[in-house]
């Protein structure tokens, strides 16, 4: 049998950190007989492999221990978001059939709402609770102490089994189920981001319930690395904790890198990040002013892209060497990952030209779960390519840029808009932290475009400086039509722009919202 890989770092790294959450440091000996003691003790109480166990709070150790707890004992682990209403929560927590719910303190209150509308859900545990459940729950400690240290008999050696649930950006999140990895590519994409074994530590930038933070995050610890849990992103924190225990390499949101190198020069100059090696940016497109203004703040090293999604897995890779020199590019697919856009017509487009993409690659999941509603697929050269509806055009250095979702481009006049493109040149102005752009109804054009921008914090917009700043840079039938000026733009917890409840307000009433 195979030793599970937190069993090897534990022989090999006993006294190394595994977790650090504040003052509070658990090495890998520790670490892995408190996941040990969960997993057997879950057991205890009836939970079975293939069973799913929907997990829910704030980062944390628990939230770690529990996730490779799952793995181990063969359970299908659901990572719901923390932010969501208890009626969202209820639905999710349906929606995936779940049997166990693990929960934080902090939400257990939410869940204790719907309980009794919870009809598969056998068992709710709570953590960090202070001695304090609600009738019927169970104490995290309390399972703890009925399992014991000794290796599960069924052992997990890959990522486990997952199903993680899409945003919602679009309608009722959908279960993205996936029960195997491919240790090949997965290797190469170590290799890409240049991450290496038994040397890396990650700080939890981003929430764990986002598939991309709980990958890193994941990966790290299969490395033998250190995990640093920032249990709610700060950007002043996040300067302490990567000079402090000298992180090699972290997943961020646009949104989240936004506000570092926002902070003032007093912040930025503690901030010392000679250690890393690999900041990866995702969960929505990194806008060519941002990277500029990384590389000039913060430094030329480090700063990888990646495209993916919930579904297909990371797909692209953008190193540091190529950020500037190819704007509004999120990479090159790599390990033997295939990408193929396809025009109107459905034939291959020509090299440049924009269509949607398709992607062929071993990592895609298994489906969505409890929904006739499955990734797009084309038969096309030898099968196997899906789609999120991305639009993407391919240079001729197998460079992709993603030009918008298939669902986000307006149609003015017959004529094809991508939002993305506008916002990438709104995000240049200095005055502007965030960019939204859609299409609002017009008797005349069907659609038209319309912008919504937020200042950076102690900036203020004029209205008829940045219009005559995307007119100078934008052709005529792309800029915006009229503006809006918000506080704030709604965004998920993991960074992806909820321009649908933007978008929404404007089509009220109407029946048909294109």
């Amino acid at each position: 049998m195979t030793l599970d890989p937190l069993a090897a770092h534990a022989q090999t790294w006993p006294d190394k950190a595994a977790v650090i959450e504040g003052d509070d440091v658990s090495s890998f000996a520790a670490f892995n007989a408190e996941i040990n003691r969960l997993a057997n003790g879950l057991r205890a109480i009836g939970l079975r492999p293939g069973e799913r166990a929907v997990w829910c709070g704030p980062n944390s150790r628990e939230v770690l221990t529990f996730v490779h707890a799952a793995r181990k004992i063969g359970l299908v682990s659901v990572p719901l978001a923390y932010r969501f209403t208890a009626e969202e929560m209820a639905y999710v927590i349906d929606n995936s059939d779940a049997a166990l719910v693990i929960v934080d303190a902090e939400e257990a209150g939410k869940i204790a709402e719907v309980r009794d509308g919870l009809a598969d859900v056998r068992e709710v545990v709570v953590f960090r609770d202070e001695g304090r459940v609600a009738p019927g729950f169970r104490r995290w400690d309390d399972v703890v102490a009925l399992g014991s240290d000794a290796e599960p008999e069924l052992e997990q050696t890959g990522f486990g089994a997952t199903m993680i649930y899409t945003s919602g950006t679009t309608g009722k999140p959908k279960g993205a189920l996936r029960t195997a990895s491919d240790p090949t590519l997965i290797l190469a994409l170590i290799q890409e981001l240049r991450l290496q074994p038994g040397n890396e530590v990650h700080v939890t930038t981003g929430p764990l319930y986002h598939s991309g933070p709980l990958a890193w995050a994941s990966l790290t610890h299969t490395l033998g690395g250190t995990v640093v849990v920032m249990r709610k992103f700060d950007p002043e924190l996040w300067v302490d904790l990567v000079t402090k225990h000298k992180v090699t390499n972290t997943f961020s949101a646009p949104t989240q890198l936004k506000r570092i190198v926002a902070l003032p020069p007093g912040s930025l100059a503690r901030l010392d990040l000679s250690s890393m090696r690999s900041l990866v940016a995702n969960a929505a497109p990194v806008p060519y002013a941002l990277k500029q203004e990384i590389y000039e703040k913060l430094g030329d090293w480090f700063l990888f892209e990646v495209y993916g999604s919930t579904e297909l897995g990371v797909d692209t890779v953008m190193r540091p060497e190529d950020q500037l020199r190819k704007p509004g590019s999120c990479g090159r697919p790599y390990g033997g990952i295939e990408i193929l856009i396809l025009g109107d017509d459905g034939k291959p487009a020509p090299m440049g030209e924009p269509g949607e993409m398709y992607i062929r690659t071993p990592l895609a999941m298994d489906g969505y779960h409890r929904t006739e509603e499955q990734l797009h697929e084309v038969g096309v050269e030898g099968g196997g390519w899906k789609s999120v509806g991305d639009i993407a055009r391919v240079d001729d250095e197998g460079f992709v840029s993603i030009c918008d979702r298939a669902k986000d481009m307006i149609i003015s006049g017959g004529v094809n808009i991508y939002p993305a493109e506008i916002e990438a040149v709104l995000h240049e102005h200095p005055d502007v932290m965030d960019a939204a752009v859609f299409g609002i109804p017009d008797e005349e054009w069907g659609e038209k475009v319309h912008a919504v921008v937020q200042p950076r914090a102690g900036h203020a917009i004029d209205m008829a400086d940045i219009e005559a700043f995307a007119s100078q840079r934008l052709a005529g039938y792309k800029r915006p039509r009229s503006w809006e000026l918000r506080d704030e733009l709604p965004r998920t917890e993991s960074g992806k722009l909820l321009k649908r409840v933007l978008r929404d307000e404007h089509w009220v009433g109407r029946e048909s919202k294109v």
